[in-house]
């Protein structure tokens, strides 16, 4: 069972909303799944962390995030889903780069992002998604986040972002948090949340001592009068079956489905997702074939 959470609170008469997660169960599942090298466990570990707490920062219970880095560097890219109930998945583009130490040491994050661009959809069940997007400013997720909340949202925020990594490669601890400034918030109010953040430890340092997120958020905020208003359950989730793989395969076409068909192999579909794998014998594409749904379809399942 899944012991991984987030919390939720506010401080300095709400002028302050803040959310911190602890996630490794939910990281460590992704690296299993994806098999992922160090350094792209701690990327992609940085940004399921974000993405459970940005998921748990909206309301509708069919309303869905989606966070995508796209960067020069040799991970090819990150993308991870999110809802409002805790629930998340990601996958990177290339799981298994393996680079030297940064300067300052740790798994070099931003060497395998590289530069690029950070986008981020919220589907609230509007006509249209919202989409935002900023350049990456250093590739290592958690700064990259904070100046796409400045520059996107006008939303002053702090964000810590990190994975400790095991000599054996599995996850000892990630998480993170996210502190926002809400609009009119006093001067007095910023320069003292300002202050603190430059004094405490790092995200990383946090979490080796074993803070649980409430502690993180106590550690920043105590002296601010924190109120903690919520708690969720966290979990690596993908939804993704048979059903919802054979329509994206009829969203293919039917040319394509002939020749596949003609080919008289059985096929394979992998979930970029969660890895889970699906065959689909010649009779079945037949079958998704003869359906003739395919200018009615219309996929866009992003959590599946």
């Amino acid at each position: 069972m899944m012991s991984d959470y987030m919390v939720m609170g506010t401080a300095a008469d709400a002028h302050i909303r803040a959310f911190a997660v602890s996630a490794a169960e939910t990281v460590e599942e992704a690296r299993i799944r994806h098999q992922t090298s160090p350094v792209m466990t701690a990327a992609l570990g940085r940004l399921l962390s974000a993405g459970a707490m940005m998921g748990g920062m909206m309301k509708g219970d069919r309303d869905v995030l989606t966070l995508q880095i796209s960067g020069d560097g040799p991970a090819r890219g990150l993308i991870v889903t999110a809802d409002s109930r805790g629930r998340v998945k990601g996958y990177a583009g290339n799981p298994s780069v393996d680079l030297p130490l940064n300067a300052q040491g740790k798994l070099d994050v931003g060497g395998a992002i590289g530069k690029g661009t950070l986008r981020v959809i919220r589907d609230l069940g509007l006509k249209e998604p919202y989409n935002g997007n900023c350049e990456l400013l250093t590739g290592e997720i958690a700064e990259d986040l904070a100046y796409y909340y400045n520059v996107s949202e006008q939303t002053p925020s702090a964000v810590g972002l990190g994975v400790l990594v095991n000599p054996d490669c599995s996850v000892k601890a990630a998480g993170g948090f996210i502190i926002q400034l809400m609009p009119d918030t006093p001067d007095e109010v910023i320069a003292r949340l300002e202050q603190k953040i430059s004094e405490i430890d790092s995200i990383t340092a946090m979490m080796a001592k074993g803070l649980s997120p409430e502690a993180i958020l106590k550690t920043i905020l105590g002296e601010l009068d924190l109120v903690m208003n919520d708690r969720l359950a966290v979990t690596f989730y993908c939804d993704c079956d048979q059903e919802k793989v054979s329509r994206a395969l009829a969203a293919i076409g039917k040319k394509d489905m002939d020749e596949m068909i003609a080919d008289g192999e059985t096929i394979e579909v992998k979930c970029h997702f969660c890895g889970a794998v699906y065959h689909f014998t010649v009779d079945a594409l037949k079958t998704i074939r003869n359906a003739g749904r395919f200018d009615r379809l219309h996929i866009h399942d992003k959590l599946a």
